[in-house]
């Protein structure tokens, strides 16, 4: 495998969609309020995509030294596990992607506030800083919060509050009421490919001791966990299409229930942990999708 392979498939592209659901959605809600901006929709993209991937480098280093990545893991091959990339380089790439993403995030916060709003810009800047922090942290280091069972609710937060409501803010510098149930429908759904991935690992994890919401919960509570997950968001955002309900186009976003309800199915079917791995794949571009036809949808009468 050449060196542009290797390095491609550490840095995870399947897990890329899902990372920009809430950039998507906050950037069409901020359309129809009639405050987008193409510049700061490209640099909310750039600034994601460098975040997920550091997470991504930092992810297969914090498993890979801690040996929870080994010869048992299901699901494709991690860079450092195989060998194909060392430590040091591993340790290279992250520094160089905590630079990128440092980079995106002083353009972003520039470009969306300048000097108008300098309280709200110290303000992104201190988020950005604890985002990139987070990205680092999920299974780096000794206090890793990823083996603490805390990724669940991380993954919440930034997927879901901070990435729909921060881009809202990004482009209107309010909160608006109209964000709430989107943001909440997407980190529900972001928090279910975590559990989805984690109860894929439940074995292994239990091995190697890391503590994940699904290793607490067990195979059965956590299936029931990820069924409830993903139901909670399809209901908000059926209620969010209701209430904000002004032609049947708004409602394209059902389409995308579709592969999500079949998802659902699966899992409740599937007896051994490593069968999900297809799953993962499966939920995050339809998380992708949710979030592109629910925003498409919303802005309709602005078109």
């Amino acid at each position: 495998m050449d060196r542009f392979k290797i390095w491609l498939s550490a840095i995870r592209p399947r897990t890329l969609p899902l990372s920009v659901s809430g950039i998507i959605i906050g950037s069409f809600l901020a359309y129809y309020n009639g405050y987008f901006d193409m510049i700061i929709c490209v640099l909310a993209l750039c600034t994601t995509l460098s975040l997920q991937i550091l997470s991504n480098l930092a992810n297969d280093y914090g498993d890979g030294i801690k040996g929870t990545d080994n010869d048992d893991r299901v699901g494709p091959e991690r860079a450092l596990q195989s060998g194909n990339i060392s430590e040091a380089e591993m340790m290279q790439a992250i520094r160089i992607n905590i630079l990128i993403s440092i980079f995106f995030v002083i353009f972003l916060v520039f470009r969306a506030f300048r000097s108008e709003h300098l309280l709200y810009a110290l303000l992104f800047f201190v988020l950005g800083g604890i985002t990139i922090y987070a990205a680092i942290k999920y299974t780096m280091g000794k206090s890793a919060y990823g083996y603490k069972a805390l990724g669940d609710l991380m993954v919440f937060l930034f997927f879901g509050l901070l990435s729909v409501i921060g881009t809202y803010f990004l482009y209107t510098k309010k909160i608006d009421h109209v964000v709430f149930l989107p943001a909440i429908a997407v980190g529900l759904l972001s928090v279910g490919v975590l559990n989805l991935n984690n109860m894929r690992d439940i074995d292994t994890d239990k091995i190697s001791g890391k503590k994940t919401v699904a290793l607490i919960l067990g195979w059965k509570k956590a299936k029931k966990y990820h069924i409830f997950l993903i139901i909670t968001a399809l209901i908000l955002a059926s209620i969010f299409g209701f209430l904000y309900y002004t032609a049947p186009f708004n409602l394209i976003f059902l389409i995308a229930y579709i592969p999500i309800i079949i998802h659902i199915k699966t899992v409740i079917q599937t007896q051994e942990p490593k069968l999900l791995d297809s799953q993962l794949k499966v939920l995050a571009l339809s998380t992708f999708a949710f979030s592109f036809l629910l925003g498409l949808g919303h802005i309709y009468n602005a078109l």
